[in-house]
């Protein structure tokens, strides 16, 4: 099968290599989309240790059935699917408490970090376990589908956070993931969203998507925009997506007190907060890692267009040209969002 191979960092080979075998319990998929995700981007250098190579990449992505391994019952060649990126074992504390993101032997898709190394969705063909798989409908894209993974980050993120109807809420990075979070923060009732980039570009895509205001942190104090149309108390939660000292700092000092500060960025192992900020006006300051069990949902609302994914898909492209969008994604080339690489 042709691959996707991060031989080195920096370098993208498409390569021929064994279509893989499913084992018992596990699903091989014909791989239709896989989008390129910003932890891929970042794994492409080497920065996150996430991504040792050699690995095939990929964790954003849709297919159809070509086998099945041994006990998997129900399936057949040809039925449409997505996965979810978080390899999740079924039987450990967390898992069993329906909070698979947490399992005790979480692997991700794509992922190599030293403790395991895990082909992606990058390639013709992956295999996967049959219980993370979810059916699609016959009506949904295979480019969108492959978008499903990053809704449900942004859900699960507020799924997790404290909103109530009327509330004001803070988005900090107006990438893929804080569009899909300020989307899903509109449907759980926020009625202020306040979106912060140092984009225009993507301010503008945050507004048509539901922001009711939008600060470019280059030009403004994304904090005292904040306070300006809260009376001067601050928003009842902010969601940091990107994952940088100065935008998690932006989010905190967002936050009104007693507010909730959700955490979604990880491009970075270690950032400074202001701890004092934190304490004494008591923020509630949270991680949200992935998602759980959040994808069914989620299947629903992008098919039902209650979340809206076309303003960020960039551009469809063949596996073969992988590595150059790689090289322009890595380089920031201005109004590039999300490409989704066809095998």
């Amino acid at each position: 099968m042709k691959a996707l191979v991060l031989t080195d960092y920096h370098k993208l080979e498409l390569q021929d290599l064994p279509k893989p075998d499913p084992g018992p319990g596990e699903v091989l998929i014909r791989v239709q989309a896989c989008g390129i995700c910003g932890s891929d981007v970042h794994g492409f250098d080497g920065s996150t240790g996430r991504r040792i190579p050699p690995l095939v990449m990929g964790h954003e992505a849709a297919g159809t059935v070509a086998d099945v391994g041994p006990g998997v019952q129900g399936l057949r060649p040809g039925q449409r699917f997505t996965f979810d990126s978080t390899v999740s074992c079924g039987h450990c504390f967390f898992c069993q408490r329906g909070q698979i993101n947490l399992c005790d032997n979480r692997q991700v898709l794509g992922v190599s970090c030293g403790d395991y190394r895990r082909a992606g969705a990058f390639a013709e063909f992956v295999v996967v376990p049959a219980r993370i798989l979810y059916p699609l409908p016959d009506t949904l894209p295979f480019e969108k589908a492959a978008m499903i993974e990053a809704i449900s980050i942004g859900v699960h993120a507020v799924e997790i956070t404290p909103i109530q109807l009327n509330d004001t809420v803070v988005v900090v990075g107006a990438g893929m993931i804080g569009l899909l979070t300020l989307q899903a923060a509109k449907l759980a009732g926020a009625s202020r969203i306040v979106a912060v980039d140092v984009d225009d570009g993507r301010l503008a895509t945050a507004r048509s998507l539901g922001a009711t205001e939008t600060v470019n942190a280059k030009s403004g104090s994304a904090a005292q925009a904040v306070r300006d149309i809260t009376g001067g108390r601050g928003a009842d939660a902010a969601f940091e997506c990107v994952g940088t000292t100065a935008t998690v700092t932006s989010a905190i000092e967002c936050a009104r007190k007693g507010g909730t500060v959700t955490l979604v960025g990880n491009i970075a192992p270690k950032i400074e907060i202001p701890l004092q900020s934190v304490v004494t006006r008591q923020i509630r300051l949270q991680g949200s890692c992935a998602s759980a069990g959040e994808i069914p949902a989620c299947i629903d609302l992008l098919a039902s267009g209650k979340i809206q994914v076309e303003p960020m898909l960039s551009a469809c492209a063949p596996l073969e040209e992988g590595a150059s969008w790689f090289q322009r994604l890595y380089k920031h080339e201005p109004n590039l969002m999300k490409v989704v690489l066809q095998p």
